[in-house]
């Protein structure tokens, strides 16, 4: 059945503000549940709607090349965090007070599990998915990517709130009134590269990817600095 692409837009707008509010303010603790259900409802509102799959970028061509594109983007953050965390300029950036209270264990429960599954997949299944893929056709490549990519900024304005409260080197940098614009501006910016790698490698899992590595990594980073900075 073919719905109307801006209201279906509409629909799954809607649907991620329920998420949004679920995961951030009325059952916290069920986020690694919630998440996963909403990016499986987004893809079968998607499917109901008519959406292009090759569009969301979930179509088997571009398959192999999101893959290789994938792993050597991982690399590249890989290298940046380890240089990041080597240079003393850079390295008390990734200070962060939650590591101090958070065991191995735990860290790997955060790389391997909720990262990927709670944050990456329904973050890259809506935002260079569904959305993009809902109005990469009717609107345009452009439209799409500025509109997926300005509601990726909104939907970390609640996270940026608590920022400089767990590190507190960031809010010093940047100043914490200005952390939240600050965030949603980045996180906007951030989107178009991720939109514009989902449609050059014609794959979702290339975005997927790079969000993975820019988290995971970056909080495995982090953890081991923190630990190291307490001595």
């Amino acid at each position: 059945m073919m719905v109307n692409a801006y209201l279906a837009f509409a629909v799954a707008v809607a649907v991620l503000v329920v998420a949004l509010l679920l995961n951030s303010r009325f059952a916290r603790s069920a986020y690694i549940v919630t998440s996963p259900v909403t990016a499986v409802l987004l893809l079968v509102w998607y499917g109901y709607a008519g959406g292009d799959r090759a569009a969301a970028g979930l179509g088997r061509a571009g398959l192999d090349r999101g893959v290789r594109w994938g792993l050597v983007l991982v690399a590249l953050v890989a290298a940046v965090d380890l240089a990041g965390a080597l240079l003393p300029a850079t390295r008390r950036l990734f200070v962060d007070r939650r590591a101090l209270d958070t065991s191995a264990a735990q860290v790997a429960f955060q790389v391997l599990v909720r990262i990927p599954l709670a944050t990456v997949l329904l973050e890259e299944v809506a935002f260079r998915g569904v959305l993009y893929g809902l109005l990469r056709g009717p609107a345009g490549t452009v439209w799409a990517t500025a509109a997926s990519s300005v509601l990726f900024g909104l939907w970390h304005v609640p996270g940026a709130a608590t920022l400089s409260r767990v590190n507190p080197a960031v809010g010093r940098t940047f100043g914490a009134a200005a952390i939240v614009p600050a965030t949603v501006v980045a996180t906007a910016a951030a989107g178009v590269v991720l939109c514009e790698l989902q449609r050059g490698s014609g794959s979702l899992l290339t975005p997927a990817a790079l969000h993975w590595a820019v988290n995971a990594l970056g909080l495995l980073t982090a953890s081991v600095v923190t630990r190291r900075a307490r001595g």
